[in-house]
């Protein structure tokens, strides 16, 4: 095995230098635009998705939820993984994607249990993938560690090159996760007007294998976002107390696009009508740290006004920053913080990222 050569210009990219974009409203409409965050319903629609009549929760939400028949029981399905992240550090993004496929089954209610895997790399006779493939590795596995779920099963995909040049060394993770009661389904869409918005977790400086980066600045480069186990842990732990205690609306993770792309979805993808809301992004951080920087371990909750207090309550016991963002409401999305104040109508953010993907595949 031996470390890429190219992994010494990537840690050294010096992203502070990356001027702000004037027009952040166009920004956030070509994250949606992109094949990676754009509405991937044209893909699952053609396949059965209602499983017996057992789905809960269909795809489109952060985890899909099926019924155990003749219980009150439910599974919570998700399946993650960021070929950019372990391309720029194999071993974090191994550890990121066992994260968000955890975080995604917490969001939907479920405690989770235990991953299945799917290994793509390039060709392993060559130092370089073989180094990439075991820093992956050895990244799902601690992670796995932290979250105490096993590995059930898997497939290793090699030799995925074109004309020698290997596609990014990509590990996807499938977790299943247990809702004890099926009352506790979650989804990520804002249910009412009025419904308070919450940050948990905290935004760093992170640009770094940005889905921002590569399609504003056309750059793959950086180190992707840190993860710190013990406060992912900590972030799901609030988050999956504040569900079972009756008090979440509606929860999601931020990932791919950053807090201003989990917003708009929060916002439009539910199977009503949308509902915009109006949000103060604290923080001093440049505009688009702040907005689209991929910061792990942080979750969107709503919750009705009169719950705010009790949910911030669990997350001090956690040591969890919980933040108010803004009011669910209205029919634009707005976005206000240091240095930038931009809105949306929710009607065009939902017809950018609902047919952009169709747009693209003609």
């Amino acid at each position: 095995m031996q470390r890429p050569a190219y992994l010494d210009e990537t840690e050294q990219a010096d992203l502070s230098r990356l001027a702000v974009p004037a027009k952040l409203d166009e920004v956030l409409l070509g994250l949606l635009a992109s094949p990676n965050i754009a509405c991937k319903r044209p893909v699952w629609q053609q396949y059965d998705h209602m499983l017996f009549c057992n789905t809960v929760v269909e795809p489109g939400s952060d985890a899909a939820v099926l019924r155990l028949q003749g219980t009150e029981k439910g599974l919570a399905l998700s399946a993650d993984g960021n070929g950019r992240y372990a391309y720029l550090d194999p071993y974090e993004g191994g550890k990121l994607a066992v994260a968000e496929a955890a975080r995604n089954v917490v969001c939907a209610g479920g405690r989770p249990l235990a991953i299945t895997n799917c290994l793509n790399f390039g060709n392993p006779e060559r130092p370089e993938i073989m180094w990439q493939f075991a820093e992956a590795v050895r990244g799902i596995a601690d992670a796995c560690r932290a979250f105490e779920t096993p590995v059930t099963g898997g497939n290793v995909s090699l030799y995925n090159e074109t004309l020698g040049t290997p596609i990014f060394p990509t590990p996807v993770i499938g977790m299943v996760g247990l809702l004890d009661d099926i009352r506790h389904a979650t989804t990520q869409w804002f249910k009412a007007a009025g419904d308070e918005v919450l940050l948990l977790g905290e935004t760093r400086d992170e640009l770094g294998g940005s889905e921002y980066l590569k399609v504003v600045h056309g750059q793959e480069t950086g180190r992707p976002p840190r993860l710190d186990l013990d406060r992912e842990r900590a972030v799901q732990a609030v988050c999956l107390a504040a569900i079972r205690a009756g008090l979440v609306r509606s929860a999601h993770d931020c990932a791919d696009g950053g807090l201003a792309v989990a917003l708009a979805e929060c916002a439009m993808t539910g199977p009503d009508a949308a509902l915009g809301g109006r949000f103060v992004i604290p923080g001093d951080l440049r505009p688009d740290s702040l907005l689209f920087g991929e910061s792990a371990s942080r979750i969107l909750l709503s919750v009705r006004p009169a719950d705010v207090g009790k949910v911030e309550a669990i997350a001090r016991r956690h040591g969890v920053a919980c933040a108010r963002l803004g009011e669910v409401g209205g029919e634009t999305i707005a976005f206000r913080g240091k240095g930038f104040a931009f809105s949306l109508p929710v009607a065009t953010v939902q017809e950018t990222w609902a047919t952009a993907l169709s747009r693209l595949l003609g």
